[in-house]
């Protein structure tokens, strides 16, 4: 009677999911098999690839955490996190570091705008 009653209860619940939803909850129970089956009877190895999927599902689909089996909820945050954090170290190893350099017109011209209106209190920097 309980195997029924919880039959029952998945059955009623599935009916009210979108379309969207399934499709996403089929897509992460079938890489998760995938994996798998890649690993045979070791340890599961995830790729990159595998990283990032998890990442987008955790972003894209609100219930993400119940189709996940083979890793914990945690891990796949730590994974966004760890992936965040490089991509802000690239953006910014990628530019010029430091403030822009100003050029001698506009150096030129702070000076002679301090100079005119000493009410302002700007100091005339090392320039």
């Amino acid at each position: 009677m309980l195997i029924f009653l919880t039959t029952l209860v998945a059955i009623l619940s599935s009916i009210l999911r979108s379309r969207a939803v399934i499709e996403l909850e089929n897509l992460a129970l079938r890489h998760q098999i995938g994996v798998l089956q890649r690993a045979a009877a070791k340890r599961p190895k995830l790729t990159s690839a595998d990283l990032l999927l998890w990442i987008c599902l955790s972003r894209l689909w609100r219930d993400w955490r119940s189709a996940l089996a083979i890793v914990k909820p945690e891990t796949v945050l730590a994974w966004h996190r760890a992936g965040f954090r490089l991509f802000w170290t690239w953006k910014v190893r990628r530019g010029q570091p430091g403030r822009p350099v100003l050029s001698r017109e506009v150096r030129d011209l702070i000076r002679k705008m301090c100079r005119e209106n000493p009410t302002w209190l700007c100091t005339p920097h090392p320039w």
